[in-house]
């Protein structure tokens, strides 16, 4: 999806616009794009079985993950494991490997020069690991455990997850812990009043940018379920 926020005639006055002008004006915009909920990063890919107002049933393929466990807060575990995972998809691997930067990141993965770019991919997941948190970025369909570059820094694994069955709640506004609890706590009343079986600990989504529109965001809490 495309954000373009200016008009014809604008657009064709901008390229007479020296080049780091050019190159604010764009950052800007994209930014804008970002604030306003316009996501276009590609996310992980699933069948929905069933939706029902904000509560939805899907079925997801395997995808491979960049993770790292940190031990933490879950405030503070988010913006430890987001450094160590940026800097691994930013080019902290075997290949340097590294995405395109925009604001917000979108890009498509291709071979540049024997390097890879790897694309921001969306959500990025946590999860919580004993007492600590598991954060995990997706990466973009065609990466195997085997092609994906290898991290440089030992915190930061790759794995495949397993299909998986996932009842969810998506929710607006900032995942704050009081958010987090009341949703949590509504997907598994959920779950139970459909009979269904929960399978796994939640995990938490987050899909927007840290400096989108609160109103705008898509937060979303996903517990693996079966049916008895």
């Amino acid at each position: 999806m495309e954000c373009n926020l200016l008009p014809e005639r604008m657009r064709t006055s901008t390229r007479k616009l020296p080049t780091l002008l050019l190159i604010a004006a764009t950052l800007i915009l994209s930014t804008a794009c970002s604030v306003f909920g316009v996501e276009s990063v590609e996310e992980a890919p699933y069948q929905t079985v069933l939706k029902e107002n904000e509560f939805e049933i899907r079925d997801y393929a395997p995808f491979v993950v960049a993770q790292t466990r940190i031990d933490a807060s879950y405030k503070e575990a988010g913006n430890k494991a987001f450094r160590k995972l940026f800097a691994y998809i930013s080019g902290e691997n075997e290949t340097r490997a590294k995405i395109a930067m925009t604001a917000p990141v979108i890009a498509e993965p291709k071979i540049v020069s024997s390097s890879e770019k790897i694309a921001m991919t969306a959500p990025v997941l946590s999860q919580q690991d004993g007492e600590a948190w598991l954060y995990k970025f997706v990466l973009p369909k065609g990466f195997t455990v085997d092609t994906a570059p290898r991290p440089l820094n030992p915190d930061v694994t790759i794995a495949e997850t397993a299909p998986q069955r996932v009842a969810t709640i998506r929710y607006s506004g900032r995942s704050t812990d009081k958010a987090r609890v009341q949703n949590t706590k509504a997907l598994k009343d959920w779950i139970e009043s459909t009979g269904l079986v929960q399978q796994s600990e939640p995990r938490w989504a987050g899909y927007n940018a840290p400096w989108t529109l609160p109103p705008l965001r898509r937060n979303e809490v996903l517990i693996d379920v079966a049916t008895p």
